[in-house]
């Protein structure tokens, strides 16, 4: 399994509505593409603003182009993220996923 992970800041007071914008938006589409295995979205708020971090987790990088395209190390943003954003950061970050949340019943 392959994380796809995305991070964002915007100002304390337009977090809520951001968060309903990711949810709309990014975290609507990854969980609509093939391949993908579910999305985290964290929030954490100091001095101001808020900063997000987007882990949507796949099964391949071929699954992470039918979301992203060919450049699967650029992020993808949306219309309004210039809206909400102090900054766009143009890329993203991928890891193996090596440990996995264990489930209730196999403890």
């Amino acid at each position: 399994m392959i994380a796809r992970v995305w991070r964002g800041v915007t100002l304390d007071s337009k977090s809520d509505e951001y968060l309903d914008y990711v949810v709309k938006t990014g975290v609507r589409d990854c969980l609509a593409t093939e391949g993908n295995q579910g999305v985290y979205v964290l929030r954490r708020a100091s001095e101001g603003r808020a900063e997000f971090v987007f882990i949507s987790l796949w099964e391949s990088f071929d699954a992470i182009r039918k979301f992203a395209g060919p450049s699967i190390d650029r992020a993808v943003y949306y219309p309004q993220d210039k809206d909400f954003l102090l900054g766009l950061e143009p890329n993203v970050t991928h890891y193996e996923v090596v440990v996995e949340p264990q489930k209730a019943s196999q403890s």
